[in-house]
């Protein structure tokens, strides 16, 4: 499975609370024509959450239990390759602490906003079947990929329109991307930029409406094919940005958040494939989270 770029849990897991950022290592690598992917994954994730003054919510703790679906298909798009990712996040969370001055916790359990993508190979990566494809990884052992996405995301998550915390954020998230992936042997060097603009929330804690500015992220990974398809990476991430308003007032709370991971990725059969994962997040600003992850998932083509 030296083609499988799934990365099931990753993207959802960033969805509540922290800032929308994900890190998603060979997100660039090419997957050929006319095999589609699905994947069920898992994840574990306990924080601590600085939440913006709006929300009255002081020394928080998060307890978090996700299972995420994901579906991956490639296309062709004169003489380009594409593809259409879905991902599907469910969440059991849990979070503790201090709400209006009370020892307070909370329980959520439902769907998270979903997510779709469309991405495009603009340089490099042309559209070949699977025995094409192999060869021409095989010839190309130092090449160069540019590719240009747009994700969105759904507000089809659990929302309460009376409840300040929820699992969805009944609005949309759309979020332009461009990547460049340079691999050299079995070495592979990823650099992707984003930015993530928000439509309003005009059903926020009873009524009010709540505006977001873009957030501005970059992630890098450094990637290590093995023989046996096996791969190992490292992943680092900084996002900036993000600030909100709740009926034209501002709140203090720009993200900075720093984040990174280290994943490995094995077969396990001709079709099926695993990866395990660790994530951290570091909030550097006066709202955020500061988390750890471990993240398990499988995956299998037709």
């Amino acid at each position: 499975m030296r083609y499988l770029t799934i990365v099931i849990i990753l993207a959802c897991l960033l969805v509540q609370p922290a800032t929308g950022q994900d890190l998603e290592p060979r997100r660039w690598t090419p997957i050929p024509l006319g095999v589609n992917f699905i994947g069920v994954g898992t994840a574990v994730s306990a924080a601590d959450i600085a939440y913006e003054p709006v929300y009255q919510v002081e020394d928080a703790k998060l307890k978090l239990r996700l299972v995420g679906t994901s579906f991956i298909t490639a296309f062709k798009v004169a003489d380009k390759l594409a593809r259409f990712d879905v991902s599907l996040p469910w969440a059991h969370a849990k979070w503790d602490g201090l709400l209006e001055g009370e020892q307070s916790s909370l329980k959520r359990v439902g769907l998270l906003d979903p997510t779709f993508r469309v991405s495009i190979n603009l340089l490099g990566g042309p559209p070949l079947t699977a025995k094409k494809l192999r060869q021409y990884l095989s010839q190309k052992q130092e090449h160069t990929l540019v590719g240009a996405a747009v994700a969105v995301t759904v507000p089809w998550g659990e929302y309460f329109n009376d409840k300040v915390i929820n699992l969805g954020n009944n609005r949309y998230t759309i979020r332009p991307q461009i990547g460049i992936l340079h691999r050299q042997g079995p070495w592979s060097y990823e650099l992707t930029g984003s930015m993530f603009f928000y439509t309003d929330n005009n059903s926020f804690n009873g009524g009010k409406r709540k505006q977001q500015q873009p957030l501005y992220a970059v992630q890098g990974h450094i990637i290590r094919q093995f023989p046996a398809g096996k791969w190992l990476s490292f992943s680092s991430g900084y996002a900036t940005g993000s600030r909100t308003k709740v009926d034209e007032k501002y709140n203090n709370d720009k993200k900075y958040s720093l984040l990174s991971a280290l994943s490995f990725g094995m077969p396990i059969s001709k079709s099926q494939s695993i990866k395990v994962a660790y994530l951290y997040q570091q909030s550097n600003g006066e709202t955020g989270a500061d988390s750890d992850s471990l993240i398990f998932g499988w995956s299998t083509r037709f």
